[in-house]
């Protein structure tokens, strides 16, 4: 009996760790990937130093995914963060667990991590085929790929479709998928921009002199959700960890028009406690010399003078609108820019096998599915799970089951 021919379409986290798995049970892979080099977003994610995963406890872990936790939650259980971190030290990628409780590799960046894995995956047969973009199917049934030597087709047993969301177009995931599917009957949720800034309309002062600059140490909520972290000014509002946490509500709620938030400048420091040291301020003393003594940083005031112009002089109220700054976000920046997106393919039209329902054989993994989380190592996380699932899910078919 001939050994089944496997096509993973996508050289991201999904696809990659499919093609792992699947060859190491004996399967012929083949990976195509569009770009000249695989794991093109993976390596952008590392940057700055890789986020993998996140170590804190697993029922708080799986809540950030929200209204998808529970189909993500078995799924990641099974391939969980310390399982991720397990595989790395398999890869000579020793972790380690940030101040944050964020995990990175040792190594901080993804190269080191992309070279060993791309070594293991050609050691255990994958092939790789580059700069192979597809472009759907041809009238037989065959996967059509449009490359630098002209068209190609490939037939394939079974088919995992690793092609990411609909952000950073640039890098490979663009959402060019999308219409594809459509037309083969697969419902489709309309991409929307997830880890995203938001737009404010700041003064020129804030703009001009603080664009770039971080807010350290703040909490940031929408009505009864509120998040610890950092922010970063930018001239069009606010960018960072702590407003990227909040995209799904804030989302949300600009379906019926701008919304404020609400920024604590002093998050470990209650209102009472804020005030007496505010009352502390010396005769004399300008109001900025004030709020720079407890604790303030220049533009941190500069954005407490944008939401109250008129600041007020008593302790108390002063206190009250440090610990409570109101800000009117307009709008959430785009796809272009988005560290991810939210929508994709709906959860119902994958059954529990990750296999499309009107494409038997043909299945998908990753950012191409509907679910949403932050960063903070979830997204990765995430992939890499729901491609081991995918994974298993094609051996299974194959099987017969």
């Amino acid at each position: 009996m001939a050994t089944p021919r496997i096509a993973i379409i996508g050289g991201g986290p999904a696809g990659l760790i499919a093609a792992e798995h699947l060859s190491a049970g004996g399967h012929s892979v083949d990976l195509y990937e569009k770009m000249p080099t695989p794991g093109r977003k993976f390596l952008m994610a590392g940057r700055g130093g890789l986020n993998l995963t996140h170590s804190e406890p697993l029922p708080a872990f799986l809540g950030r995914y929200r209204e998808a936790s529970d189909w993500l939650g078995p799924v990641i259980a099974r391939f969980d963060p310390a399982g991720l971190r397990a595989w790395c030290e398999g890869l000579d990628q020793p972790t380690f667990v940030g101040s944050s409780g964020r995990v990175f590799p040792e190594a901080m960046k993804a190269s080191p991590l992309l070279r060993a894995w791309r070594a293991r995956l050609e050691a255990q047969g994958v092939v790789f085929h580059l700069r192979h973009d597809w472009t759907g199917w041809t009238a037989d049934g065959a996967l059509a790929f449009e490359t630098p030597d002209g068209p190609v087709t490939v037939e394939a047993d079974a088919t995992l479709l690793a092609l990411g969301g609909a952000s950073w177009p640039r890098l490979g995931s663009d959402g060019g998928w999308a219409e594809r599917l459509r037309a083969k009957g697969v419902e489709l949720v309309p991409f929307s921009a997830s880890n995203c800034g938001v737009e404010i309309a700041w003064s020129e002062i804030t703009r001009n002199r603080f664009a770039g600059t971080p807010l350290k140490t703040i909490a940031l909520s929408l009505g009864e959700e509120r998040v610890e972290g950092e922010l970063i000014l930018a001239r069009y509002g606010l960018e960072g960890g702590a407003v990227y946490a909040l995209s799904g509500p804030i989302r949300t709620a600009l379906e019926t028009g701008p919304l404020t938030l609400t920024l604590d400048l002093r998050p470990h420091l209650d209102a009472d406690a804020l005030a007496a040291k505010l009352a502390k301020a010396k005769k004399g003393q300008s109001l900025s010399n004030t709020l720079r003594k407890a604790g303030l940083s220049p533009q941190a005031v500069s954005v407490l003078r944008d939401a109250a112009p008129d600041l007020p002089r008593d302790p108390l109220g002063l206190a009250a609108l440090i610990k409570a700054v109101p800000l009117t976000v307009t709008a959430q920046r785009g796809l272009e820019r988005a560290i991810s997106s939210a929508g994709g393919i709906a959860r119902h039209a994958v059954d529990e096998r990750f296999m499309l329902t009107a494409l038997p054989g043909v299945s998908a993994a990753g950012e191409m599915l509907d679910w949403d989380a932050p960063t903070g190592g979830y997204l990765l996380q995430a992939s890499f799970a729901t491609g081991l699932a995918a994974a298993r899910g094609i051996e299974d078919w194959l099987k017969g089951g």
